[in-house]
């Protein structure tokens, strides 16, 4: 294993290419325009043979991730994992993840995020999906809405919305977003630097889009939907960033109101959200590509516990198990007043569970009483997981939208 440079750019883009099989798209001509345009080089590894061939790749980025209580801390958002087909399952892979957790320690980084592209390759190193995202489709035809507060239907929304390319607006959609992020669990900062490049995907990418901008009665810009129509008049919405409900229904009602167009497609919307009830008809708002999105690994189970928000007072022993680095710990999590502190007992516990498990149920998308049924985590006693799902449960429902 070896860090890498600037100077190792080309040769970590063309490695980590190589393992998935395809080739690196043309970059634009400043050199922006592509998803490595963010790399962080001084954060990235090689995995390499004698002879100094690079047989595969791991990276990091520098985030900041919003916690229940709307407390945030940096993480390292690992990403560009891939390993030469020629060299898997001669533990290359392995030995990566462990170096990298290794350094991310030796940085003082309190937990790592992820996103799995395949579900059953990363929970081994200590991940848990931990943010759960899906599609709505909703035909024009059927897209009224149904009636809202005080008996009026289709009132008109309060604010304003105005349509803006994204290559005029990019300032603009940065603010919301950086406003947007610092209130919702789960969600990820965008580093000026990925605007700046044009790294990621769209609206960050320098792609064609429109931007539904919404402004509140005030003027203030609160909410945008970053939007394209494709083939067969379907316009799709890359992603709704909004401070409130009411802004999230005034964007959502104009691209439902958008002229030849047959139908609208959500990319993505939290589990739970009322859109679906906010429409005549129910059964309009078609759910699919229900999935995983955000994965997290806590490194320092302490310091995690102790930074995010808490919402019921109580006490918890957890008895920790991280097979990956053969570690096992148990903690008593005593919560009072919304704060946390997390230290090692030797009392009886009431949960053993996984790290992976923990890295779940952390930010409060996922019940520990869900895992307790799937056979994850073992409770101790009756009243053991119905005691957790109080205390873990979050503020609001994570999510997070951030291609990385």
């Amino acid at each position: 294993m070896r860090s890498t440079t600037d100077q190792d750019r080309d040769v970590f883009v063309d490695t980590l290419h190589a393992a998935f099989g395809r080739f690196p798209e043309t970059p634009a001509e400043d050199g922006g325009g592509v998803w490595w345009a963010a790399l962080e080089m001084d954060r990235n590894l090689l995995a390499v043979t004698a002879e100094g061939r690079p047989v595969g790749t791991a990276g990091a980025y520098s985030f900041e991730l919003t916690l229940p209580g709307e407390t945030l801390v940096p993480v390292a958002g690992v990403t560009a994992v891939g390993v030469l087909p020629s060299h898997r399952r001669q533990g290359v892979l392995s030995a990566m993840m462990r170096h990298q957790l290794t350094e991310l320690r030796a940085r003082g980084e309190a937990m790592s995020v992820l996103l799995a592209s395949e579900a059953l390759i990363y929970r081994r190193f200590g991940y848990g999906p931990a943010t759960y995202t899906q599609r709505v489709t909703v035909p024009r035809h059927r897209g009224a809405f149904a009636g809202l507060r005080g008996g009026e239907a289709d009132a008109a929304p309060a604010g304003t919305v105005e349509v803006l390319r994204r290559a005029e607006c990019g300032d603009l959609l940065e603010e919301i977003y950086d406003r947007y992020r610092r209130t919702q669990p789960g969600a990820l900062s965008r580093p000026p630097r990925w605007w700046a490049s044009g790294a990621g995907q769209p609206p960050i990418a320098p792609a064609s889009r429109y931007a539904a901008v919404h402004r509140d009665p005030t003027g203030v810009p609160d909410g945008y939907a970053s939007y394209l129509i494709g083939e067969g008049q379907t316009l799709t919405v890359d992603e709704t960033i909004t401070a409130n409900d009411t802004s999230f229904t005034a964007l959502a009602r104009f691209v439902l109101n958008h002229d030849l167009v047959d139908k609208v497609v959500f990319k993505h919307v939290p589990p739970g959200h009322p859109l679906r009830w906010q429409l005549t008809d129910f059964r309009a708002g078609e759910v699919a590509g229900d999935t995983d999105w955000l994965w997290v690994r806590l490194l320092d189970i302490p310091r995690a516990l102790t930074a995010r928000g808490w919402f019921t007072d109580g006490e918890l022993v957890l008895d920790v198990t991280d097979p990956f680095l053969d570690e096992h710990d148990r903690y008593l999590l005593t919560i009072q007043n919304g704060k946390a502190d997390c230290t090692p007992t030797d009392r009886a516990p009431d949960l053993t569970l996984d790290v992976s498990d923990l890295g779940s149920i952390y930010l409060g998308g996922t019940t520990p009483s869900t895992l307790v049924r799937a056979g994850h985590i073992r409770p101790h006693h009756p009243n053991a997981a119905h005691l957790a799902d109080t205390l873990f449960r979050g503020d609001r429902e994570p999510h997070c939208l951030h291609w990385f």
